[in-house]
């Protein structure tokens, strides 16, 4: 039994073509009056890969895979997807859930941790798209779930997996996408993160040395950033005779863009200057335990 009527799904978004990927990036930083210079060295990252995130065609797996998990629990459910950056933009779903008659509607955001860019901004964006289409369905954003089993336990596996072959003094090292230290709510944020490296580490690998890094800053050089840089941690292991590097991205659900260019790419192609074998994790994606965490919190929110 649920009081919601409809699952929305709520992503990044990415573009998915050369075309897309300036106007994309004056979504990403619109009122920071960054100049086209700068977004079109970030395009960059995005032209590797022919102009395409895989953040959407994830999240049209992700919205599948829950459908199919719906099904075979019982739960009748219709599952809608919106975007903040690009299409399908988020306000464009509103409208059509409003079209078909959906009254209140579950939240499910393809981010893991309480933040504001990672938890807050989302609530922003469903209160700017229900404005937008006025009358709109209620909206309830569902706890962060970083903490979950469904969230956990695909990472402890990958991680073991990632160290398996690589020599015997490999470290982990778990990443997580930067934030300004000014940002409201980015101890919070850092310290969840903290708190899954460490029930990843001592699950995946008992008494395997581990360090937290983050990666994806942006920001001027001048603003401080959450730190160590995943770059610098990979020169300072080199610098310790450390032979092999297990990375697991754990702020991430998915391999979004900064997982395929900062750490597929970049800190691969780093390690393999300065002789460290490397092996990157593979993130949640669609394996079932993440996939059910939408009705498992849907459930207790309809019960509680």
């Amino acid at each position: 039994m649920t009081s919601y009527d409809a699952l929305l799904l709520i992503s990044f978004g990415g573009p998915e073509g050369p075309e897309d990927v300036i106007p994309f990036l004056r979504n990403v930083t619109r009122g920071r009056d960054i100049p086209r210079e700068r977004l079109e060295q970030v395009g960059e990252h995005y032209h590797l890969f022919g102009g395409v995130s895989p953040i959407n065609q994830q999240c049209r797996d992700l919205k599948a895979a829950i459908e199919a998990d719906f099904a075979a629990h019982g739960l009748d459910l219709p599952v809608y997807w919106g975007n903040r950056n690009w299409t399908p933009y988020l306000a464009d779903t509103v409208r059509q859930m409003k079209a078909d008659g959906v009254r209140r509607a579950a939240a499910f955001v393809t981010s893991a941790y309480n933040g504001y860019s990672t938890s807050e901004q989302y609530i922003e964006d469903i209160a700017r798209a229900r404005a937008e289409v006025g009358d709109a369905p209620e909206i309830d954003k569902l706890p962060v779930y970083c903490e979950r089993p469904g969230f956990v336990e695909p990472f402890v596996d990958a991680a073991r997996e990632a160290l398996a072959g690589l020599p015997g003094d490999a470290r982990l090292v778990f990443t997580a996408h930067s934030v300004p230290l000014a940002q409201p709510g980015r101890a919070t944020y850092a310290a969840e993160l903290e708190r899954v490296a460490r029930t990843v580490a001592e699950r995946a690998a008992p008494g395997t040395p581990w360090a937290l890094v983050y990666q994806s800053r942006s920001g001027p050089p001048s603003q401080p950033w959450l730190e160590p840089d995943v770059l610098d941690h990979l020169a300072e292991l080199d610098e310790n005779g450390v032979t092999g590097v297990a990375v697991v991205p754990i702020g991430f659900v998915s391999d979004h863009m900064e997982v395929k260019y900062d750490l597929d790419h970049e800190a691969a192609r780093r390690a393999a200057k300065l002789g460290i074998a490397f092996a990157r994790a593979a993130t949640p994606s669609t394996d079932p335990r993440f996939v059910a965490l939408a009705r498992e919190l849907i459930a207790e929110r309809s019960a509680g």
